[in-house]
């Protein structure tokens, strides 16, 4: 089989973030699977607590510049970009001041999960799509780690899918045990709405969206789902495995699974 191109979005990756299993993942996950052979861009949130000056990163003037627009109010798109040389990868980082500045990830430094959480995920999601259309880089397999990229298969099969840059992209939902404890906004399902999204693609989000509800949207409008960590929500992992998506159930640590998901992307 030729090259395939792997896009990886996550909301964390190590060194960036402190170890945790989406951060460790998504850092040697593209690694190894660039070093099957397959083609890896991979994208992260600037959250504010990344070091810049110490993780090297600087602005792309050329892909920065634009406004998403969420809730009627613009959000400059930021994009930055740093490389882990040893794994020979760049990082994709996208920046704003409203939704990233912040020094915490998701949660204040009292465990407090910030208000906007829906409103940062789909920043994040939209400003991935958007550079990678101006980067005009075709991703074959689109891999979503964590829930704050939860809405990209949606966004695919939806706002983007006539999009030369997406129509043919395989959307996988990689699944972990990273719950979150308030429901998003009761606004959120309005947010949603932009560029023909219509009641009934989202209808699965009416009434409290918590992280059960959040998961198995993703799953819905996913390719493939693979469990990426061992012990994860039971009713998601039930949910995903009796899908009729294609399926990975968990196959141990990296060394030990690395060919199986790359042959869950060939096979997609």
């Amino acid at each position: 089989m030729g090259t395939k191109k792997i896009l990886y979005i996550t909301q964390e990756i190590t060194p960036y973030l402190p170890d945790s299993p989406i951060a460790t993942n998504c850092r040697y996950l593209p690694q190894a699977i660039q070093e099957k052979g397959q083609e890896i861009r991979t994208f992260m949130p600037k959250f504010g607590s990344i070091n810049e000056r110490r993780n090297q990163l600087h602005e792309v003037i050329r892909l920065s510049g634009m406004n998403l627009i969420i809730d009627d109010t613009d959000h400059p798109l930021i994009i930055k970009v740093a490389s882990i040389q040893a794994a020979r990868m760049q990082i994709y980082f996208i920046d704003n001041d409203d939704y990233f500045k912040r020094k915490y990830t998701v949660a204040d430094d009292n465990g407090v999960e910030f208000d906007d959480n829906d409103e940062r995920s789909i920043f994040y999601v939209r400003g991935v799509l958007e550079t990678i259309k101006k980067l005009r880089w075709i991703p074959d397999v689109i891999d979503c780690h964590g829930w704050m990229t939860a809405l990209t298969g949606l966004y695919i099969k939806t706002a983007y899918a006539d999009d030369p840059c997406f129509k043919n992209s395989k959307v996988v939902y990689s699944l972990y045990n990273d719950d979150f404890k308030k429901p998003f906004s009761n606004k959120f399902i309005d947010k949603l709405k932009f560029d023909g999204i219509k009641d009934k693609e989202i209808a699965d989000l009416k009434g409290v969206v918590d992280f059960e509800t959040l998961a198995k949207f993703a799953i819905k409008n996913a390719d493939g789902v693979i469990q990426s960590e061992d012990l994860i929500n039971k009713d998601v992992l039930d949910f995903a495995s009796k899908s009729a998506k294609n399926f990975l159930p968990y196959q141990g640590d990296l060394e030990n699974s690395v060919d199986a998901i790359n042959n869950f992307y060939e096979n997609l």
